[in-house]
């Protein structure tokens, strides 16, 4: 037997503790190396984490669903044993006719329950709430799982008095206890689930709190014609994409202006530290994307040495690493100036709130037709409204009106981002 321990991977240094999400392999089953064997949950980001070698997994040291910090041990692979060839007999089954009545429905049961596996939470609450044993209900979910369908359906059969079952020792009497009926909760057309917060959505849930509490935060508004920005998209989109193999979309302007104010008022790009002021002489821009285990924000590393191409395709990768839960810590350390642009999902406005420990960020809507007036007439332009929200102990009024005049002109007249101006 030559036993390898399964460890949790090297975590961030701002990050104490994980939780193991679910294990994608069963004590007894082989595996690979560097086969995926479980995820692991950060407040930051979700880690894979594989096999060291290959061989059988013989023991799961912690389960789904556990807290566990770097380089613990969860997990042991025999990389010498093969898969099911240690499986123990089964022992013989006792004889039909050996059980009395009572005692062979017990085994009945407890075949069933042996069946049930680990409820999830809101079946977990309905079992207790209707005083249902664990493992009383079986599962049809993945691993089989309890869900709360398993629940209502199990609280719905029709009940059958079974003796819970025990050891009785050789000889004894067989006694039937009494059974006592479940009754299901009536949950009318008013059913609830309580789903605990992820560690990502937890995380989200206190920086946002800390960036309200900390910072003193003020929005300034500002509409912006895009119909020149419309225009040079659509007349080099066909080249651009040929050339590039990514389409060019609007972020990669907003961004492009963004960084061109930046450079202008420097104090929109700095964050506090104590009683300091640190400016930064780079300019690393978090586009704000959401996933499906909620929001995160990776980083456009020196975003004014990018070009549209560059920042197009990395803004890509992003959208398809957040979807798959791929991003890596290092993809989202770090920011000097951030973007949120929920325009895709329709927004007209919002007032986003700073990402810590940065002084401002940008909030970028749907871009719509509006009526406007122009030399006393009234026309029609594609308009967005932009938003900027900044930490007023730093920032004065001034340079975040002025900030976002200057992305306003850029967005207006694309040619000042080709020669600075």
């Amino acid at each position: 037997m030559a036993i390898v321990e399964v460890k949790v991977p090297q975590l961030s240094e701002s990050v104490a503790e994980a939780t193991l999400l679910q294990w994608k392999k069963k004590v007894g089953e082989a595996v690979a190396a560097d086969e995926i064997l479980i995820e692991i949950e950060t407040d930051k980001v979700v880690l894979e984490c594989p096999a060291p070698a290959g061989g059988v997994l013989v023991e799961i040291v912690q389960g789904d669903g556990a807290t566990v910090a770097a380089d613990q041990v969860i997990a042991k692979i025999d990389t010498a044993a093969v898969a099911g060839a240690a499986a123990p007999a089964a022992a013989p089954a006792p004889a039909a006719a050996a059980l009395a009545p009572a005692a062979a429905a017990a085994s009945v049961a407890a075949a069933s329950a042996s069946k049930a596996g680990v409820a999830m939470p809101a079946a977990a609450k309905l079992m207790a709430d209707a005083g249902m044993a664990p493992g009383s209900v079986a599962g049809t979910g993945k691993d089989g799982r309890v869900t709360k369908g398993d629940v209502l359906a199990a609280a719905s059969a029709p009940k059958v008095a079974v003796a819970a079952p025990a050891a009785i020792p050789t000889g004894a009497p067989t006694k039937v206890l009494p059974q006592v009926a479940v009754v299901a909760p009536d949950l009318g057309d008013r059913p609830e689930e309580r789903v605990p917060m992820t560690r990502l959505r937890a995380r989200v849930a206190e920086r946002l709190l800390q960036s309200q509490s900390t910072n003193a935060i003020l929005t300034t508004f500002n509409e912006i014609n895009m119909a020149p920005v419309m225009e040079m998209r659509k007349k080099f989109q066909e080249k651009f994409e040929k050339e590039h193999g990514v389409k060019l979309g609007f972020m990669s302007f907003f961004v492009k202006a963004a960084v061109h104010a930046l450079k202008k008022f420097p104090i929109l790009n700095a964050s506090v530290d104590g009683n300091d002021i640190v400016y930064h002489g780079y300019f690393d821009i978090g586009i704000a994307v959401g996933s499906p285990r909620g929001l995160v924000v990776p980083i456009l590393r020196n975003a004014d040495q990018m070009s549209f191409a560059d920042i197009e395709k990395k803004i890509a990768e992003f959208g398809q690493k957040a979807k798959d839960g791929k991003l890596g810590i290092d993809d989202m350390t770090g920011g000097t100036f951030s973007i949120s642009n929920g325009g895709t999902f329709g927004s007209m406005m919002s007032t986003p709130i700073i990402n810590p420990p940065q002084s401002a960020i940008l909030g970028v809507h749907a871009t719509k037709d509006r009526a406007m007036v122009e030399n006393g007439q009234v026309v029609v332009r594609p308009m967005n409204y932009f938003a900027m929200s900044y930490d007023h102990r730093i920032i004065d009024g001034r340079e975040a009106v002025l900030g976002l005049v200057a992305m306003k002109e850029a967005l207006e007249d694309p040619a000042r981002l080709l020669f600075d101006i």
